[in-house]
């Protein structure tokens, strides 16, 4: 896609956020500030990236408009694959241990804002998230996708987006003065997890309009049991993170009221 005339293809452009990002990550991973950042960090955010951006250049973005398995397969890396990513990255963390004074200040502002506030609480990331993948395969939004790129590239926007506030609610480690209680965290990822899977199955059963019934059987299997795989990672990562938030209290309980 597509130049409509010219030979530049137009989603090569795409290109140059990924390389500007990947570049001052990888610039602030290096930086003495970083207080030698864990490599593999950089390599989840280098993935994630990579993850992404295939989703919106050809081949995979060409595939995802004839077929409706290829699409769901980029819902799962723009949407659930990428955040989870960029999420364990822990970007805003490398950002504040190594921007000059005034910017980290900056960004220390924006992120106890009481409109950050309101992007991190669960409940407001899983509506965006849950409600965006609703909107994308249940409506006609599926066949703006499937006829114009730009539309692909803004759903793919709003998938990673909003994928990303989700993760980051229920399982990141960068700062965030809001942070929600972790049992409310785990009521609002059962119940995504819910959703994500009532919409597999209703795809499955019920396909979106104009898509064969073998098409939807396929990309709806893709959607239940890739986007398992990845719920399972964050079932496993909120428990880590709760059980690890509990550890320390006892220890020094025990260390103040010896037996």
């Amino acid at each position: 896609m597509h130049n409509h005339g010219s030979d530049f293809p137009v989603e090569s452009l795409f290109f140059i956020p990924a390389v500007v990002a990947l570049v001052a990550y990888w610039a602030g991973a290096r930086s003495p500030r970083s207080g030698r950042w864990p490599w593999y960090r950089t390599a989840f955010f280098t993935l994630g990236v990579a993850a992404v951006l295939v989703t919106v250049l050809n081949p995979l973005a060409e595939l995802a408009h004839r077929d409706f398995a290829v699409l769901s397969f980029s819902h799962l890396l723009a949407g659930m694959l990428s955040p989870l990513l960029l999420v364990l990255s822990r970007p805003f963390t490398l950002a504040l241990r190594t921007l000059d004074v005034f910017p980290a200040r900056r960004l220390s502002r924006v992120l106890r804002s009481r409109f950050a506030r309101f992007l991190s609480f669960p409940v407001t990331a899983a509506l965006l998230n849950t409600g965006g993948m609703i909107l994308m395969f249940r409506t006609g939004l599926l066949q703006a996708m499937q006829e114009s790129m730009p539309v692909h590239w803004l759903v793919t926007f709003h998938l990673l987006a909003a994928g990303y506030l989700f993760t980051a609610s229920i399982v990141g480690r960068d700062p965030s003065p809001h942070r929600a209680g972790y049992r409310l965290r785990a009521i609002v990822l059962v119940l995504s997890i819910a959703a994500h899977n009532i919409l597999a199955k209703g795809i499955y059963a019920d396909p979106p309009p104009g898509i064969p019934a073998a098409a939807a059987e396929t990309g709806a299997l893709v959607m239940y049991y890739g986007g398992g795989i990845l719920e399972l990672v964050l079932i496993v990562l909120l428990c880590r993170q709760w059980y690890a938030s509990a550890r320390p209290r006892g220890k020094v309980a025990s260390a103040i009221h010896p037996q």
